[in-house]
């Protein structure tokens, strides 16, 4: 799955610089997740950091975008092949 930030977000910018995949961003009225980048952390780390340092807990599985963990994993292994392209 790729995560989801809720509306309980407070903006306050300790998300985006956690995401080794540079997924997340300022969206119109609070950060959001490109699921298309997010791999949870697989190939990272054990957690997802932004799910680490939020204060506030507001980043959630989507339930949208179930993954396993080897979709993760490929997706994973393709950022890192388009990276250093």
């Amino acid at each position: 799955m790729a995560l989801l930030i809720t509306e309980d977000c407070i903006n306050c910018d300790v998300c985006e610089p956690a995401c080794p995949n540079t997924a997340i961003s300022q969206g119109k009225d609070i950060y959001q997740i490109a699921p298309q980048r997010c791999t949870e952390c697989v190939g990272h780390f054990d957690e997802p950091q932004c799910m680490e340092v939020c204060p506030v807990s507001c980043i959630i599985l989507d339930p949208l975008k179930r993954e396993s963990h080897g979709e993760l994993m490929d997706k994973y292994r393709k950022l890192m092949a388009d990276a250093s392209s």
